[in-house]
């Protein structure tokens, strides 16, 4: 059964190509020229919709907050592609829940990592969420108030879990297994993101700021070292 995608754009010529490229790499795709036409299509039948923010009426942004609202939606992977680059936007997107995030113009051998690199963590998260019985059991990694909770994906600050994406949970993560050590951008990419996956130096300086802020006084403990990199100092 093929994998089938909704690419949802205001911008028809943009749907055509994108569906035509998506196909010739053996998806199936549909798409829609708005977030209403597309809210009134069997969206649970999707595994992954491609997502424009500037649209008339219902933006990008409020379709994707509509779909994380049903429970048989939440889990289902969204990619931004979009004309806005502010990073309070790529922010904001990936706060809602998105995957990732494409600014316009792209190139398609990009979109099509970017879409093969999103369904290749989804299957992986549901192929762990189905045999999650099966699974080993991994210890929680601890550091003062500060806890992972490896098996269901959470972190809590000082008893309290806070609400962390993919991508900050894994820097976290990473730092928590590799502390007292300053880390370069490449290294840091490499390790937590897919290598299909072009990650540029301020997507890195931007989730980690994003991390920062969630951590609360945990934040400062992610140090910055100019020319260098990052690491995560047990003291500071």
């Amino acid at each position: 059964m093929r994998v089938k995608i909704l690419v949802i754009d205001d911008e028809e010529s943009i749907c055509e190509i994108l569906r035509y490229n998506l196909e010739k790499e053996g998806y199936e795709v549909d798409t829609a020229l708005s977030a209403e036409e597309a809210l009134e299509m069997d969206l649970p039948s999707y595994s992954l919709f491609l997502v424009d923010i500037m649209m008339d009426k219902m933006s990008g942004f409020d379709f994707a907050h509509r779909i994380k609202n049903i429970d048989e939606l939440e889990n289902k992977p969204i990619i931004f592609c979009t004309a806005l680059s502010d990073e309070d936007d790529t922010v904001m997107g990936l706060n809602i829940g998105a995957d990732d995030y494409i600014t316009k113009p792209f190139s398609i051998p990009e979109v099509l990592a970017r879409v093969r690199s999103v369904m290749r963590r989804s299957n992986i998260s549901s192929h762990l969420a189905a045999n999650r019985s099966k699974a080993k059991y991994e210890e929680d990694i601890v550091f003062k108030g500060l806890r992972l909770n490896r098996n269901e994906k959470i972190c809590y600050i000082d008893g309290v879990a806070q609400q962390l994406s993919k991508t900050e949970f894994d820097l976290l993560l990473f730092f928590l297994e590799h502390r007292n050590r300053i880390y370069s951008r490449e290294e840091i990419i490499r390790t937590v993101w897919s290598n299909n996956v072009v990650v540029s130096n301020r997507t890195v300086d931007t989730s980690l700021t994003r991390l920062r802020k969630k951590l609360g006084a945990y934040g400062k403990h992610i140090e910055t070292r100019v020319g260098f990199g990052y690491g995560f100092k047990e003291v500071g």
